[in-house]
C-alpha cells in the first residue's frame, strides 16, 4: 500500500541538499546573463541560454535519480526545451514546469548587488534569475529524489523547463504540439513559476490576469518646430494623448472605463481574498520600496488585492517623442508614443477588449490629429478549476507539516502564459501553482532574492503534494 512519506527525513534532505549542492548550483546559474529572446535579439550568437541549459541538465544527470531520461530539444530558430521524464509506480502523470530564462538587468540595485552575481545576504539570495524561475527545476529534482530516497510510490513524473517563457511561452507551443503523445493526460499539474503572500506559509495561485500591450502614438506635426513660433496655434502632442487616456481611464481613480475589460468575481475568489487579506494585513502595501509618504489607493486590504488580481489597471510602460531632461530644447515636439500595459481580469476575453481600445482611442481624435493604436499582445489569463478534495487536503497537510500553518489561496496580477495554453488542453488537471515571489523578492526589478527557508520548505511541501497524488483513487 502507498504511503506519504516521513517529513522529518525529507526536511533534513531539503537542508542539507538545499545548502550543500542547490545552493552553490544556484549561483552559477545567476552568473550567466541568459535574457529572454525579447530582451536579447542575438541569443542564439551570444550561447547565454546554450550555457544555463548545459547547467541545468548537467546537475540534473549527477542527481542520478532511478527511471529519469532527459532530453533537449531544439527546432528551428526556436529556444530550447529540457524535456525531463521519470517513470512512476502509478499509472498516471504529474506534468511539472519552469523555465531559465530571464528578464534584463534593471537600474537600482543596491550597493553590492548585481543582477549577475549570486550575494547570499539574511537567508536570502540576491540575483537576477534565482527567483524568478531557476529554483524550479533544483527544486522539482529534488522533491522527487526525496520521494525515492524512501521508495515512496508516485506517478509518472513529466517536467518541462522552457526558454522563453518571459517572452511570452513565444516558443512553448511547438514543443507541446510536437511532445503531445509523450506528455500524455495529466492529472496534476504543478508550476512553480508564482508567488506567495508571505514566507509563513503555503500558498497557491488560483488565477492569473492576461495582459492586452501596444503603442498608442499622436503626431500633429511632421517636424518639430520652435515652441514660441508653434504653441497656442498647433495642438500639443502630448495634450491630446493626455485626453485619450482620459477615455479609457479614471485619471483619479485609475478606474478603466471600458465594458470590454470588466468581468464579474466569482463569490470563491472573493472570499479567499478576504481570508488573505486577514492574514496578510498593511503588507500587502507595506512591501513596496514606496517613496515618501505615497499611500495605496485604497485603505481596504481585500479590495487592493481584487484591483491588482480581477480588475483592470493601466500603466504607460514607455515612451518615445520625448527628449531626455538634458536634451530638452523649447520645441513644440511633432509627436507622442506610449506603450500601454492594461492587466485585464483572468476571464476577461482579451481580443474582444484589444479590439475596444483599439477602436475607442481611434475614434474622432481631437484637432483631427493622426492617432494610431497597435496593438502588439492581447493575451487572456488563467483561472484555475476548484481543487478537488484530495489536493485541498494535500496542500493543508503539506503546509502544516512543512510550514506550521495552513496553505492560503490568493490570486495574481501577472501572466504566465503557459497556464492558459495547459488549462484550455487539460481541462480536467487539477493546478498547484504556487512560487517563492513573496513581499520584496522584486521579480523582474532590482534586488530580486530567493528566500532560502521558503524554499527549503516549499520543496518539501511539492514531495508531500506528489505523494499524495499517487495514493488518490
Amino acid at each position: 500500500m502507498s504511503v506519504l512519506p516521513n517529513s522529518d527525513q525529507i526536511r533534513t534532505l531539503c537542508e542539507q541538499m538545499w545548502e550543500e549542492d542547490l545552493l552553490p548550483t544556484l549561483k552559477k546559474f545567476i552568473a550567466i546573463p541568459n535574457k529572454s529572446p525579447a530582451f536579447d535579439a542575438n541569443w542564439q550568437e551570444n550561447g547565454h541560454v546554450d550555457a544555463a541549459v548545459k547547467l541545468v541538465t548537467d546537475w540534473v544527470k549527477k542527481q542520478a535519480i532511478p527511471g529519469l531520461e532527459l532530453r533537449v530539444l531544439q527546432l528551428p530558430k526556436r529556444t530550447p526545451l529540457i524535456f525531463i521524464e521519470i517513470a512512476g509506480t502509478i499509472d498516471r502523470t504529474v506534468l511539472m514546469y519552469g523555465h531559465i530564462d530571464k528578464q534584463p538587468e534593471m537600474r537600482g540595485w543596491m550597493e553590492g548587488l548585481s543582477p549577475w552575481k549570486a550575494v547570499l545576504k539574511d537567508d536570502k539570495l540576491y540575483g537576477r534569475g534565482g527567483a524568478d524561475d531557476g529554483y524550479a527545476v533544483f527544486a522539482s529534482i529534488l522533491a522527487i529524489k526525496a520521494l525515492k530516497a524512501q521508495n515512496i510510490a508516485h506517478s509518472r513524473i513529466v517536467i518541462l523547463i522552457e526558454s522563453s517563457e518571459e517572452s511570452g511561452s513565444i516558443d512553448l507551443p511547438y514543443y507541446i504540439d510536437e511532445l503531445e503523445q509523450e506528455i500524455g493526460t495529466p492529472e496534476l499539474i504543478i508550476c512553480l513559476d508564482s508567488g506567495c503572500g508571505n514566507y509563513e506559509q503555503l500558498w497557491h495561485t488560483t488565477s492569473l490576469r492576461g495582459l492586452i500591450s501596444g503603442v498608442l502614438r499622436v503626431e500633429t506635426l511632421t517636424e518639430g518646430v520652435h515652441s514660441g513660433y508653434g504653441t497656442g496655434i498647433m495642438p500639443s502632442s502630448f495634450r491630446i494623448i493626455r485626453q485619450l487616456l482620459s477615455r479609457i481611464e479614471n485619471k483619479n481613480t485609475g478606474e478603466i472605463l471600458l465594458s470590454a475589460f470588466h468581468v464579474n468575481i466569482p463569490e470563491q475568489r472573493i472570499k479567499e481574498t478576504r481570508l488573505a487579506a486577514s492574514v496578510l494585513g498593511d503588507e500587502v502595501y507595506q512591501a513596496f520600496p514606496r517613496s515618501g509618504m505615497t499611500q495605496p489607493v485604497n485603505d481596504n486590504v481585500s479590495e487592493l488585492l481584487l484591483n491588482r488580481t480581477w480588475r483592470p489597471a493601466l500603466e504607460i510602460i514607455g515612451c518615445d517623442g520625448i527628449p531626455s531632461l538634458k536634451e530638452a530644447g523649447n520645441v513644440l515636439r511633432p509627436y507622442t508614443s506610449l506603450t500601454l500595459s492594461v492587466r485585464i481580469p483572468p476571464t476577461c476575453d482579451a481580443e474582444k477588449a484589444a479590439v475596444q481600445l483599439k477602436h475607442i482611442l481611434e475614434a474622432n481624435p481631437p484637432y483631427q490629429a493622426k492617432v494610431t493604436f497597435h496593438a502588439e499582445k492581447a493575451s487572456n489569463g488563467w483561472h484555475a478549476p476548484l481543487l478537488k478534495p484530495w489536493l485541498k487536503k494535500a496542500m493543508d497537510d503539506a503546509s502544516q507539516s512543512y510550514f506550521g500553518k495552513e496553505a492560503l489561496a490568493i490570486a495574481e496580477g501577472g501572466s504566465i502564459p503557459f497556464m492558459g495554453m495547459l488549462g484550455q488542453k487539460f481541462p480536467k488537471a487539477q493546478f498547484l501553482i504556487t512560487g517563492v515571489l513573496g513581499p520584496h523578492s522584486n521579480a523582474h526589478g532590482p534586488n530580486e532574492f530567493l528566500h532560502i527557508p521558503t524554499v527549503k520548505r516549499l520543496t518539501g511541501c511539492i514531495s508531500h503534494v506528489i505523494a499524495s497524488e499517487a495514493i488518490n483513487e
